[in-house]
């Protein structure tokens, strides 16, 4: 399965190089769901397409195992992590949690500097869903959760939260293209969220920006209950 040229860097002569941009192109594949929740990893087409041997490759899928991309078991293909009905409802169950927590610390810690990262994502991202780009929006809206994240600087929630981000990424996905869907305004709104937990990182307001953090994540519940399940999805937002 081929990513659009600029979706990885160009394939290197050097082993490591090659795979680094596996590495890249098989995460931009599995968030983009252009591999499928579920499906098998082709081991040898990976092989054959970056030039590598198996060694690295199983080594790379052993890892991305780790950060919850794939699933390995024993005498099985590797797949991608699946997401049924029960992944999305763990997912809206924890995710308040990480999401607020991380929100809150970042407000402790937050830099004038890292305020005016966030907040130049941000500005791309209002670009994103100006020019109706879901991909870019998509991933940009990722970038802005993992930055808050790297502010916040708790080496015990930052697994949890790049673990998170996977399913959010591919909900996100899901929702946004699905043709039935018109996302501009939620998005618009979703940015304006956003600014919110940015001002009240900038405000040194950990109340606050737990606060949008979870008016954030309730905005995502609402969006996206009637195209995960037939059966709602009642979970009480916590934080």
């Amino acid at each position: 399965m081929k990513v659009q040229a600029s979706s990885h860097p160009p394939i290197s002569s050097q082993p490591g190089s090659r795979t680094a941009a596996l590495a890249e192109a098989l995460r931009y594949r599995i968030l983009s769901m252009e591999l499928a929740p579920g499906v098998v990893v082709d081991e040898l087409r990976l092989c054959e397409e970056f030039g590598l041997s198996r060694p690295p490759v199983r080594e790379l899928l052993r890892q991305m195992a780790a950060e919850g991309f794939v699933e390995l078991e024993t005498n099985r293909a590797p797949r991608v992590t699946a997401m049924g009905h029960e992944t999305i409802h763990s997912f809206f169950l924890v995710a308040p949690l990480i999401y607020c927590a991380m929100a809150q610390l970042a407000a402790k810690r937050a830099s004038n500097p890292e305020i005016e990262v966030l907040r130049g994502i941000l500005v791309d991202l209002r670009r994103a869903v100006a020019a109706n780009d879901y991909m870019r929006k998509i991933f940009l809206s990722n970038e802005l959760h993992v930055q808050i994240g790297q502010i916040a600087s708790n080496h015990h929630l930052m697994p949890s939260l790049r673990r998170l981000l996977i399913d959010h990424t591919r909900l996100n996905k899901f929702f946004y293209s699905h043709p039935s869907v018109d996302g501009g305004e939620d998005m618009k709104l979703a940015c304006d969220q956003h600014e919110l937990v940015i001002d009240a990182l900038e405000a040194r307001d950990p109340a606050k920006a737990g606060e949008a953090a979870r008016a954030h994540l309730e905005l995502s519940r609402q969006r996206m209950v009637d195209f995960t399940s037939p059966f709602p999805i009642e979970v009480a937002l916590v934080c």
